[in-house]
């Protein structure tokens, strides 16, 4: 409005008046847009809302059209919960499938491609692994007999099904109901080749349903001809043989395309139990076995009774062989070993020298059977395993369970068991080697860890006490309270790895104690590091591997570095300073050998009473001894000290007789006096297991001699050529 005392003043006020209300009118209009965006989105989304509820009301009508009543519906309701179940289950087999996944990845049509002849250390023959060095015969060449007496006993319905047999399962399961035993398997026979090529014999769910994705993988992959090729190729049959081939050829002597239905029948009768079977060792038993397989033809009706009587009345015999053991659970590892090595060289026809030795495999087998036949039914133990390396890292035995025929699994290498107190040495050492000593003291007394809380055995404390004490004492607070208040459970497993343990180790405040599994190869490994003066082990199963034409292909002193120190020269002295109270004034003292040989070791007792170990090293052999169940039940309270000190003391004993005795470094007074070699150890039944003696063949002061006398001649200098007279 223009002022009338100042027409000039309207004037200039006119246009600002006007810029102001323009500039007003501008977020009118934007308040305007936002307001239809907004009133545009609640439309929308009503609509939508509104147009879904339309939908799904006319598929609710739709779908009414099916509703069905009474009895009706209840077959539907349970069909649609066995569709829920059914999908959620199959999501969880996937996922405990995926190690069959993974076991698929790997070549493993020609990880077997090997024709290996391995021998002991002294170059004799102990048994052969591999498929090829048998020849493997086409499956239409195979006899008739043959064929169908395998189908007969392992799998009457193998080309009806699909690598699993519900029928055969079901008709399995109701055989063992009414026996009130297990006498008729459900497996299949794709699911045997499917553990023969994968798995071990370790019986749980999860080897279960990775078999069972297993077989049906095979079924989907080889024909039903190229499965039963492969079985007959992989199986073991018993007296160090693989494949049917191999098996004619050990039993009859003759190539497998000639073997009659006697013979046949002798054959497939071994898949069941082939050391049970194996009619080198009890023919008797084999020919009843085959009996009834000639009876599974006639009930099968793939021959009549008039077929096979001949065959009853004149069973197979066989070729008259000395019964020599093959050590076959060392064979699979060094058979593995071998494909380890396989990259360095391209021939698989390959002849392995091994480390092993022939009189203490057998003394360590007899040792550990002997403890099982004479306290495994007392103890409550079932199985047993033992590793003994000499000290320079040679593999001498392996046992890796009670019967290789019945159960192929290896406890030695494979079976993952927690040590116990076996465990406490890596914590000792590393505080050796945090500069602690044996004299060093430490209070033994209730300790917390969180929530965790050690307890020592019978839950006695003495309060303060030396570590030697302690070790020999076998007390669980005293590492547990080195590890929280000194050292750190990092360093601890870093030391057991730098020592040998290749199992890889838990993060976890418990190992101090040995909550941590390991294997009994684990252990011979790492304790073979304190004979050896602090020095890796080396541990090894072969010593060379040659092609046929004689040539070197591998050799493990050329190829393979040398040992690295691991744990200083003081360190290792301590630690074998106190070890060697172990057998004398600790827990192991049934370990102590004879003749005054020094002995070092440790116990190891797991909780409940599941595992019992003792592993000890002299200054010539190291030693792991394992007893326990394959199912992880309890032992009846079976120590480390007990059966595994007792049955490492036999063993022990008889690999140390005859040879020349090692210093362990850091002993005082290491090797026995003259007067303790004089003694003639009597075995005292009551007091332990029989002695075991081995026959010497040479005394240790020739063995000398002709040792330096061979040196001698492979240094000396070649003979000049005599000269001839000329006749002139």
């Amino acid at each position: 409005m223009q002022d009338p005392d100042n027409p000039e003043k309207g004037s200039e006020n006119g246009p600002e008046k006007a810029a102001n209300d323009t500039a007003g009118k501008r977020p009118a209009k934007s308040r305007h847009i936002l307001l239809r965006i907004d009133s545009w989105i609640d439309s929308t989304v009503w609509n939508a809302g509104f147009r879904a509820a339309e939908i799904w009301e006319d598929i609710t009508i739709f779908f009414r059209r099916f509703r069905v009543r009474g009895w009706k519906r209840m077959v539907f309701e349970l069909a649609g919960e066995g569709l829920t179940l059914g999908a959620a289950g199959s999501v969880l087999m996937l996922l405990l499938a995926q190690p069959a996944f993974e076991a698929t990845k790997e070549d493993w049509r020609n990880r077997g491609d090997f024709a290996v002849t391995f021998t002991d250390r002294y170059g004799n023959v102990i048994g052969h692994r591999g498929v090829i060095h048998q020849n493997s015969v086409p499956i239409d060449e195979l006899p008739d007999s043959l064929i169908k007496s395998v189908l007969a006993t392992e799998d009457r319905r193998f080309f009806d099904h699909f690598g699993i047999d519900v029928i055969g399962l079901f008709r399995a399961m109701v055989t063992n109901a009414q026996a009130g035993e297990v006498v008729q398997g459900g497996s299949t026979l794709t699911q045997q080749l499917a553990k023969n090529l994968f798995l071990s014999n370790e019986r749980s769910i999860d080897r279960k349903v990775t078999e069972a994705f297993l077989a049906l993988w095979l079924e989907a992959n080889l024909s039903k001809k190229e499965i039963l090729s492969t079985y007959l190729d992989r199986a073991y049959m018993g007296g160090g043989t693989f494949g049917a081939a191999a098996a004619a050829q050990f039993y009859f002597g003759k190539n497998i395309t000639d073997v009659n239905l006697a013979e046949s029948a002798m054959l497939a009768g071994l898949f069941k139990a082939p050391a049970k079977y194996a009619p080198h060792v009890n023919l008797p038993a084999a020919r009843a076995r085959a009996n009834e397989v000639l009876t599974n033809l006639v009930q099968s009706g793939l021959m009549t009774e008039g077929q096979v009587i001949a065959a009853r009345r004149n069973p197979a015999t066989v070729v008259d062989r000395n019964e020599v053991e093959s050590p076959d659970f060392f064979l699979d590892w060094a058979f593995d070993e071998v494909q380890r090595l396989s990259p360095r060289f391209h021939q698989h026809s390959l002849i392995v020298r091994t480390t092993i030795d022939m009189g203490i495999q057998q003394a360590a087998e007899d040792s550990v059977e002997t403890s099982l036949r004479e306290y495994g039914e007392a103890y409550h133990a079932k199985q047993g395993a033992m590793v003994m390396i000499e000290n320079g890292g040679a593999v001498r035995a392996m046992v890796g369970g009670r019967d290789y025929g019945e159960s192929q699994f290896n406890r030695a290498t494979r079976a993952l068991r927690q040590p116990g107190s076996s465990f406490k040495v890596y914590t000792y050492a590393l505080a050796m080697e945090s500069g602690m000593t044996p004299q060093t003291t430490i209070v033994d007394a209730p300790i917390y860890w969180g929530n965790w809380s050690p307890h020592n055995y019978a839950n006695r404390y003495v309060g303060r006490i030396t570590l030697e004490t302690a070790i020999a004492q076998s007390i669980n607070t005293v590492p547990v309270r080195l590890a929280k208040e000194k050292l750190g459970i990092q360093p601890i497993r870093a030391m057991a790895k730098n020592l040998g343990v290749e199992t890889p180790i838990r993060d976890d405040v418990t190992i101090p104690i040995g909550t941590s599994e390991v294997t009994v190869l684990d252990q011979a490994t790492a304790y073979a590091t304190f004979p050896a003066g602090g020095y890796q082990s080396r541990r090894h199963g072969i010593t060379q591997i040659l092609d046929y034409a004689g040539d070197v292909l591998y050799d493990f002193d050329r190829d393979e570095p040398a040992a690295k120190r691991v744990l200083s020269e003081q360190a290792d002295a301590y630690m074998n300073q106190m070890l060697s109270r172990v057998p004398y004034v600790g827990t192991a003292r049934k370990a102590a050998l004879d003749n005054g040989i020094v002995t070092a070791g440790k116990t190891g007792t797991t909780q409940a009473y599941r595992d019992a170990w003792f592993v000890g090293f002299t200054g010539n052999y190291t030693c792991a001894v394992w007893f326990g169940n394959d199912d992880y039940t309890s032992t009846n309270e079976m120590t480390g000290g007990s059966l595994p000190a007792m049955t490492f003391k036999r063993a022990m004993d008889y690999a140390h007789q005859g040879v020349t005795l090692r210093a362990i470094p850091g002993i005082e007074n290491p090797l026995p006096s003259e007067k303790d070699l004089a003694k003639t150890a009597s075995a005292k039944p009551q007091d332990g297991l029989p002695q075991l003696i081995r026959p010497r063949m040479l005394s240790v002061q020739s063995t000398e001699i002709l040792r330096r006398l061979g040196e001698k001649l492979k240094n000396a200098a070649p003979l000049a050529p005599a000269k001839v007279a000329s006749a002139e």
